[in-house]
């Protein structure tokens, strides 16, 4: 008579020495013992059952000799290249396959595109408060990208650093007073400007790289400044910053079909695998 763990033993061997398959729907199945364990003897062999791996880069050069690398002029090999406009960045999946012969998607490259110092520091100033000190050390920091102007004359940039150096807050107050045989009214305006010794700058056009693969683009700031309080409080505002910026990504995704469109097929957006 056998026990219950020596029956278990047995139902499990002959479950496993049967290696039952079942397909449903597209999907493979195989009836195995629940102590059954797969071991992947991959890692023993002299070289991958695959490649796999990802690559990760800032350089869009460095992408594209990656991809084109990896692709090695086959015209279809089941690759696949993915923009993302939004992030800046692109993603190729060397091994996606196709809907009859899908791949495991696990041989990636990505681009994501790195921000100019100049203009990483201008999108860390732009719509936010400023005092006279920090958009002064702003504005000299990044002098050789700068053009200024006031209405429409053109400013030196030492000369509109000078005039948001020496902004003043003047407060003006008017007070009227009626008096009749059964009334009182009063009233008092308060007129509070901003003015400078120099001319103060309205406008101010900052030139840079956003990105290193794309080209130069003049940004548009308008200054305005906040009277509320006792010291001026300053901001700088992108003039059509959705507009530009959506142009910024359009140029991305042609300079990428320049590089690599060639090589394999691009879609606008993001993937992720599924289960």
């Amino acid at each position: 008579m056998f026990d219950h763990k020596a029956l278990e033993t047995l139902i499990a061997q002959a479950v496993a020495a049967a290696n039952v398959r079942i397909v449903h729907g597209g999907s493979t199945l195989a009836v195995t013992p629940e102590s059954c364990k797969l071991t992947n003897l991959e890692p023993f062999q002299l070289s991958r059952d695959r490649f796999r791996g990802s690559l990760h880069t800032h350089s869009l050069k460095a992408f594209a000799t990656y991809v084109e690398r990896h692709i090695g002029g086959e015209e279809d090999t089941g690759a696949a290249g993915f923009v993302d406009q939004d992030a800046m960045s692109a993603t190729v999946i060397f091994n996606l396959g196709s809907p009859d012969d899908a791949g495991h998607g696990d041989d990636r490259a990505t681009l994501t595109l790195k921000p100019t110092a100049a203009y990483k520091a201008l999108d860390e100033v732009v719509g936010r408060p400023l005092s006279q000190q920090q958009l002064a050390e702003f504005l000299e920091d990044w002098a050789p990208h700068l053009v200024a102007s006031a209405g429409d004359d053109q400013l030196p940039i030492p000369a509109a650093i000078n005039a948001i150096r020496r902004m003043s807050i003047k407060a003006i107050a008017e007070v009227n007073s009626e008096v009749g045989d059964l009334n009182n009214r009063r009233s008092a305006m308060e007129e509070i400007e901003a003015k400078s010794l120099e001319t103060l700058p309205t406008t101010f056009v900052f030139s840079t790289k956003p990105y290193d693969p794309l080209e130069v683009a003049a940004i548009t700031l308008r200054l305005s400044v906040i009277t509320g309080s006792k010291d001026p409080v300053l901001k700088l505002r992108w003039v059509g910053q959705e507009a530009q910026q959506e142009a910024f990504a359009e140029e991305f995704q042609q300079v990428l079909t320049s590089e690599i469109g060639g090589l394999l097929r691009l879609t606008i957006g993001t993937y992720s695998q599924g289960k």
